[in-house]
């Protein structure tokens, strides 16, 4: 349905945040559509590099606050990330565009 490289256009995105918000009443019911999206479609776990260690991500949660994480996890080290601070890897993985629709919804 979208482009493989990424690259969604402003009316993809937009689409996107209207399918996670459709039914949802103000900014904190939008923001759990958001979430429970990216929770549904982000392939994971899947490895990127951050600070310039290999970290691999387990999952995305949403922390008290109104702010969706990626959980990193490197041997027995745990650390939420902001997910749209989360360095993707290349090619990202699927559900990626999730995380665009978020951050579009978040501007």
């Amino acid at each position: 349905m979208f482009p493989v490289n990424g690259q969604l256009s402003d009316a993809e995105l937009d689409e996107l945040v209207e399918q996670a918000t459709v039914d949802a009443y103000g900014d904190a019911e939008q923001l759990m559509g958001l979430f429970t999206m990216l929770a549904e479609h982000l392939a994971v776990p899947f490895k990127t590099v951050v600070l310039g260690v290999e970290v691999t991500v387990k999952n995305v949660d949403l922390l008290p606050g109104s702010q969706i994480v990626a959980v990193c996890a490197r041997a027995r080290h745990r650390q939420a990330i902001g997910v749209l601070d989360l360095p993707l890897p290349h090619p990202a993985p699927e559900g990626a565009e999730w995380i665009e629709a978020y951050r579009r919804w978040g501007s």
